[in-house]
């Protein structure tokens, strides 16, 4: 299909993001991907990591250009989308397979501070203990940035919205423990990205 939604970043960093997937996700079976976007990530790893089953969610807007992708796929363990709201309670799965893993990939930096604020609180309810979860994105480290494209980048998404902008690896390492969440690696990844892997032991 012509049509459907696509995003060169998504392409670029699949494989280095799937490399620390394949280990980080290696003996769990039910992955929530939270702001799967176009829906070229849901595919990819799906396709790569044929022992999970990768559940898409998003905002309904996005719903459509996620399923024209998986409908262009044979694959059998990727969900349709659920609807996933921030604002509100996150859905029950309906395969009765316990989640235990949560990926999300350029999302902190694009949704408001309460909403990263609401995202580890609903990890903290959703995700057993030994859970995993892998964050992808800029990120800033004792308030600098990482880069003097990333800078360029937070100027951009702060005129675009106010609320949005790269977060402090501190506030962030501070909302993950009252999760209940430990920071196991924070991988340094291409163009200027990060890739945060937590583990939840309480």
């Amino acid at each position: 299909m012509t049509n459907k939604p696509y995003s060169q970043a998504s392409e670029n960093n699949k494989t280095p993001i799937l490399a620390i997937l394949k280990e980080v996700f290696a003996d769990k079976k039910q992955i929530l991907e939270i702001g799967s976007g176009t829906g070229q990530h849901a595919i990819f790893f799906a396709q790569h990591l044929p022992h999970l089953l990768w559940q898409t969610s998003d905002l309904i807007i996005h719903h459509q250009g996620i399923k024209m992708w998986l409908d262009e796929c044979t694959l059998s363990n990727v969900q349709p989308p659920i609807l996933l709201d921030l604002h509100h309670d996150w859905p029950t799965p309906t395969n009765h397979i316990p989640l235990d893993g949560v990926y999300t990939a350029n999302t902190l930096h694009i949704i408001s501070w309460s909403l990263v604020i609401k995202f580890f609180e609903g990890i903290s309810t959703n995700l057993p203990v030994a859970g995993k979860v892998c964050i992808y994105g800029p990120f800033k480290y004792q308030g600098e940035f990482t880069s003097d494209s990333n800078a360029d980048f937070d100027l951009w998404l702060k005129e675009r919205d106010s609320h949005s902008g790269i977060r402090d690896i501190e506030d962030i390492l501070l909302l993950a423990d009252s999760a209940g969440l430990k920071l196991i690696e924070d991988y340094k990844m291409p163009a200027n990205n990060q890739l945060l892997y937590f583990e939840k032991i309480i």
